[in-house]
């Protein structure tokens, strides 16, 4: 079995429309669903939801010097959310995942293998 990161991605300034309480309560309801039945099968290794971009610290070394700056991390539109680390047999597998989760979220998720040790 292969490790996979599920990453889920939030767009900065996307316009969205609202959730009640009861929208939200269903879809947290269906989110935790889908983590139980990757736990069953087995393929849950690890996930959780990041704070908004604006909350990031970035840590670089520049002439030794240890610098840290208030997040986030790149000039983009698009942000890491939340994850999940699966394994899954192959990468169809994990695309089965990454699509029950895009389904629920309604937020793009990028897929990518972990490269083993011996690959390094």
């Amino acid at each position: 079995m292969r490790k996979y990161l599920l990453s889920v991605h939030s767009v900065a300034g996307e316009v969205r429309n609202p959730m009640t309480d009861e929208e939200m309560q269903e879809t947290t309801k269906h989110v935790y669903a889908l983590q139980e039945e990757m736990k069953s099968a087995g393929a849950w290794v690890f996930g959780g939801r990041l704070h908004e971009p604006d909350t990031a610290t970035v840590v670089r070394v520049s002439n030794g010097e240890v610098l840290t700056t208030d997040g986030p991390f790149a000039e983009s539109k698009e942000h890491l959310a939340g994850f999940y680390i699966v394994e899954a047999a192959d990468l169809d597998a994990a695309l089965v995942w990454a699509s029950r989760t895009t389904a629920i979220v309604g937020a793009p998720i990028e897929v990518r293998p972990f490269q083993d040790e011996s690959e390094a």
